[in-house]
């Protein structure tokens, strides 16, 4: 009887080990699949942004961390056309902009890079996005004529008889940082907070940063095309403080 229970035990545990073996695969095999879905939804649909600088300020700050809706899905929808929503990206909305003018990253890099910088709460990428990845505020529509003085813009939308300033135009709260510059600065350049007229195309975006010294924008750019937006910010997630829609 000793021996046979002896032999029973070595079956039982040898079964044990089986099916312990086939659940631990189960779940790596599910760890793995739900990082494949993240990484392409990520990728196609939504991503996570953090700002590393303070050129939205005083909207937003450095360390800032947002849920960023992507464009980059509708490129795969049979005969969806963007720009022919209205309007694809809304008044006063902050978006990332892309100015990578070389050759973009291969879309299974760009999955590497998603599932990386999840598993370093963005700390750590594969890719220099932030080298050409821009947050800004979109502030002139296609059609728009718009001008700049001291720092705030105004706007004519096409067909109407009027100027309004950029805040009259949009549902968006936010106040730029206005800089002060020596009275006899060369009103030509950018950094006066002066500029002329300008008609945006059919397919023009002007992008501002809420910092108006900060001229990393559609001011040294030029106007921005729709395919260079890459995506939205729709909600602030860090701080908890300032949780909600940037």
């Amino acid at each position: 009887m000793a021996k046979k229970g002896r032999r029973m035990g070595r079956k039982y545990s040898y079964a044990d080990q089986k099916n312990h073996q086939h659940r631990l695969l189960w779940i790596i095999l599910g760890i793995l699949a739900f990082f494949i879905i993240y990484s392409v939804f990520s990728t196609l649909a939504f991503s996570m942004w953090v700002l590393e600088n303070g050129s939205m300020a005083p909207s937003l700050h450095p360390g800032d961390r947002f849920i960023v809706s992507s464009y980059a899905i509708y490129s795969y929808i049979p005969g969806f056309i963007l720009e022919r929503r209205n309007p694809p990206v809304p008044r006063g909305s902050i978006v990332l902009v892309d100015m990578n003018k070389g050759e973009k990253p291969h879309f299974f890099y760009r999955i590497l890079d998603s599932v990386v910088r999840f598993f370093t709460a963005q700390r750590v990428n594969l890719l220099a996005e932030k080298d050409y990845l821009f947050m800004k505020r979109v502030i002139g529509l296609p059609g728009d004529e718009i001008s700049m003085t001291n720092y705030v813009v105004r706007v004519r939308i096409k067909g109407s008889a009027y100027n309004l300033t950029e805040f009259e135009l949009t549902e968006q709260d936010y106040t730029p940082d206005i800089p002060q510059m020596p009275a006899l600065w060369d009103s030509s350049i950018p950094f006066s907070g002066n500029m002329d007229l300008t008609i945006l195309g059919e397919n023009e975006y002007f992008v501002l940063s809420d910092d108006r010294s900060n001229t990393n924008d559609s001011r040294t750019w030029g106007p921005v095309s729709l395919g260079s937006i890459t995506g939205r910010a729709i909600f602030r997630y860090w701080p908890l403080t300032r949780l909600g829609r940037p």
